[in-house]
């Protein structure tokens, strides 16, 4: 059986494995794993998870764990340059580490800041960070990222990586039941061939890719 892959849409996704009841998918284009569509979560499960997150922008060591992204994204920025943090949660902590770096950001949260003004126009940078994993759809926000970002802007993402197919089923970051997509470094690589982006920056947990 195959079906289709969420991301880049081909029809040619296998069956990868089955664990603890759940049943996940790989592309054979572009590498993405993700949950059978018949076991998503629903929003309320959703957002009963999100509000178990600690993400104190005060916490330093949430700091640290987020100027992975933030600290090789900034050295990249023209001076001024202004960014939206895509997925911000209900502690928009990055778009403060960020602005005390000297590039304000718009924030935006499908739950917990949802005004959507702020996706009316274009940024010089966009950031989402551990979110990407959370997608029931990513093509969907993929197309908006093309559309947020100003040509020559950068796209910096944060998920951890999956690299090691074996320990999949024991892996911690599988077992959260909002994590349904899983990104390996060829499916960043892939969606910049198609979309005419540059990987400019990959080191697991991070990705920086500018809009060429």
């Amino acid at each position: 059986m195959k079906v289709s892959c969420r991301l880049c849409q081909a029809s040619d996704s296998r069956a990868f494995a089955s664990v603890d009841g759940r049943d996940y998918w790989r592309c054979s284009r572009c590498q993405l794993t993700f949950l059978d569509q018949g076991q998503l979560p629903d929003r309320d499960q959703e957002k009963a998870q999100y509000d178990l997150h600690q993400n104190n922008p005060g916490d330093a060591g949430y700091r640290r764990f987020l100027d992975q992204l933030a600290a090789p994204l900034a050295e990249r920025l023209p001076d001024g340059a202004e960014g939206l943090d895509y997925g911000c949660g209900p502690g928009p902590a990055l778009a403060r580490l960020m602005g005390e770096r000297g590039f304000p950001m718009a924030v935006y949260d499908p739950l917990y800041r949802p005004e959507t003004d702020v996706l009316a126009g274009q940024y010089d940078f966009i950031t989402c960070t551990e979110v990407i994993e959370h997608l029931h759809w990513p093509h969907l926000e993929w197309r908006r990222f093309a559309q947020l970002v100003r040509p020559g802007g950068w796209l910096g993402l944060m998920t951890r990586w999956l690299t090691d197919d074996a320990h999949f089923p024991r892996w911690h970051y599988r077992r959260d039941p909002t994590h349904v997509c899983f990104w390996k470094p060829e499916t960043f690589a892939w969606l910049a061939r198609r979309d005419g982006w540059q990987v400019v920056y990959a080191e697991n947990p991070a990705v920086i890719l500018r809009k060429v």
